[in-house]
């Protein structure tokens, strides 16, 4: 009977493990990026000479759609900005303009993501972009069903990526 009451254990305790990888019990709660918070954050354009300039600039105009990226090299990343940029035509109508923002420059990263991402991509060092509380996916992730379907449809959409950089600290979307 002991050896019953082991399995039955490892097997509660991987079904726990499990449930609780698929629900946010154990990522920390975002707060919410205000307009006034994001207006303020310094980027730098990503030229030989990178100028500096307020992120309210991408979006006076006209608005815009920003997507904050977890890491370049990762290819959820690739296949999620792939994604977007066929959102591209429709924003263009519309007069909207499509940027990414990255927080390093690591080695080749920044220019293999482009062919993924069409737009202007931007620098923020400091890493404000990601939210005043930075949301983190730690090694539980890999046991999220959802991580492996995207993975597996990225995969199988033909994206490949790499391990470079910091890929802990999560991305997303502006739509202002």
């Amino acid at each position: 009977m002991g050896m019953w009451s082991i399995g039955v254990g490892a097997v509660g305790a991987a079904a726990v493990a499990l449930l609780l990888a698929n629900t946010d019990m154990f990522l920390s709660k975002p707060r919410k990026a205000a307009l006034e918070y994001l207006e303020d954050i310094d980027l730098k354009t990503l030229e030989k000479e990178p100028r500096t300039f307020k992120a309210k600039e991408l979006w006076e105009k006209n608005g815009a759609v920003i997507m904050a990226v977890r890491r370049p090299g990762c290819f959820l990343c690739r296949a999620e900005a792939a994604d977007l940029m066929s959102l591209k035509p429709k924003l263009d109508e519309l007069g909207v303009p499509l940027y990414a923002v990255v927080k390093e420059q690591v080695k080749r990263e920044v220019e293999d993501f482009q062919p993924y991402f069409k737009g202007e991509i931007f620098l923020d060092e400091k890493k404000k972009f990601y939210g005043p509380e930075r949301r983190k996916m730690m090694f539980m992730g890999l046991i999220r069903l959802g991580v492996w379907y995207n993975s597996f449809r990225a995969w199988n959409g033909g994206f490949s990526g790499n391990l470079e950089g910091e890929g802990f600290i999560l991305g997303g979307v502006f739509v202002i």
